[in-house]
């Protein structure tokens, strides 16, 4: 069989009760709910990263996202900037033959030419490099040229552009990364989508609408399937579907964005279950089993080893990975390992006692948020939106100052046996004091390697 081709789809903000599959019985996902049936699912898979652009970082590198200098979503400060030293899985399958696609969003260098997707790998790009778009007044760089919205709804544009991308390398091999917008703030959606939500009476209207966006974005899904079974390609590929954190919630009465997440505790932009465990759906019926529900633990940094080993290709770059090759424990060919694994992230220069966690076996220690390096600045928020809807004010990056903060003592650890209580419901620290300062050693050792190696990067967030 000749080298498969893998086509990459991730959602942005996603939960696993996003699914029809593992829903309440309100949403909509028939185009991913048949990709559940038909291939790997796996049930304990995890970001790296509570947040998009780190989270963007470490799959595409296969390393933890701190040592890539993508620390945080704040493009006008570059703080989402994976560093030119890194190697990205785009740029190992491209040196082994394969064309390599971006569609839609990049998040990881939006303000300087070194970071454009097509200096990282990719030989065509179609999308936008910032951290979202307005899903009708989008503005899209094809290769490097600015194109404005033309009526059409973000989301169809995206699938059309993957599909279109299959359709001209069908001849293959082919690496192909769809990152959809969706269900990403801003919350629009044409109306005949929402309205199936909305009419229940049960839903907030931002809920309906992110509800009638996941259920846009699965039409594109099946677009982009239709396009590889015309083109005589399902067998042969791999196809992935995940989401880079957890969904977003927050907002009062209308605009509530609090939603069934299978029971997971926390949300995007924090460290509990409910902000990095994510789905992950996996077909290739010419090389992977099918209707398997995968209990392994996999995390996002696991992905470049294992997607080179699917392609035969060699990693080139001298930099170490924290990921390992999966595709064994996927083919059942080997016993599921159980890797430490590490996570932290806040607003700005990062801080070890704040929103961090790790795991280690089924046993999985939390530091909370401290709510003082949680918050972005009024400035901060106005620079964003700037650059969504104010093209060209900015030509570089903003030059506004980091906020001074006074970040208190931290709340204490918590500590949770996932296996049993995936929930994390049951705080088991004071059963456990000597694992917990164990594990908390063991998280600061990991937070100095990461964070020493970013502050050694001659182009690191300042």
């Amino acid at each position: 069989m000749t080298r498969p081709n893998i086509v990459l789809i991730v959602a942005d903000d996603m939960g696993y009760g996003d699914f029809g599959v593992f829903g309440d019985g309100t949403p909509r996902t028939p185009a991913l709910d048949r990709l559940v049936s038909e291939g790997i699912c796996l049930t304990q898979h995890y970001s790296a990263s509570a947040v998009c652009a780190p989270a963007r970082a470490a799959l595409l590198t296969g390393r933890y996202p701190h040592r890539t200098g993508a620390i945080d979503t704040l493009e006008g400060r570059g703080s989402d900037r994976l560093a030119l030293r890194e190697v990205t899985v785009a740029d190992a399958l491209k040196r082994a033959g394969y064309a390599t696609g971006l569609v839609g969003k990049w998040h990881n260098g939006a303000l300087d030419p070194r970071y454009h997707p097509n200096r990282r790998g990719f030989d065509e790009f179609a999308g936008f490099r910032g951290g979202w778009q307005d899903y009708y007044q989008w503005r899209l760089d094809y290769n490097g040229s600015l194109h404005d919205a033309d009526g059409r709804y973000l989301t169809d544009v995206l699938a059309e552009e993957a599909a279109g991308f299959i359709r001209r390398h069908h001849a293959g091999p082919f690496f192909l990364m769809v990152t959809f917008n969706a269900p990403h703030f801003p919350h629009q959606v044409p109306e005949e989508e929402k309205a199936p939500f909305a009419e229940t009476g049960r839903l907030t209207r931002a809920v309906s609408t992110i509800y009638g966006m996941n259920a846009r974005m699965d039409k594109g899904v099946a677009h982009i399937v239709e396009t590889l079974e015309r083109c005589g390609l399902s067998t042969n590929t791999l196809l992935m579907f995940t989401s880079d954190n957890g969904p977003e919630f927050g907002g009062h009465g209308e605009e509530c964005t609090t939603r069934y997440n299978c029971s997971f505790n926390g949300c995007k932009g924090n460290v509990y279950e409910g902000g990095i465990r994510v789905p992950m759906i996996l077909r290739w019926p010419g090389g992977l089993p099918a209707r398997v529900r995968c209990n392994a633990f996999v995390h996002f940094c696991d992905w470049f080893p294992t997607l080179l080993n699917v392609a035969g290709a060699r990693h080139p770059g001298p930099l170490p990975l924290d990921g390992v090759d999966v595709l064994p424990v996927l083919r059942a060919e080997k016993a599921p390992d159980m890797p430490r694994r590490f996570w932290q992230w806040n607003r700005y220069t990062p801080v070890r006692t704040c929103d961090a966690a790790m795991r280690d076996g089924n046993w999985k220690l939390v530091r909370p948020c401290i709510a003082e390096a949680m918050t972005l600045t009024q400035a901060d928020c106005e620079i964003d939106r700037a650059l969504k809807y104010n093209h060209g004010r900015f030509d570089g990056l903003a030059g506004v100052p980091e906020p001074v903060r006074n970040i208190p003592a931290p709340p204490l650890p918590q500590l949770f046996k996932v296996d049993e209580d995936p929930f994390e419901r049951e705080d088991r620290n004071a059963e456990e004091p000597a694992r917990t300062e164990r594990m908390l050693r063991e998280l600061d050792a990991w937070f100095d390697d990461v964070e020493g190696e970013r502050r050694r990067l001659p182009e690191a967030y300042t």
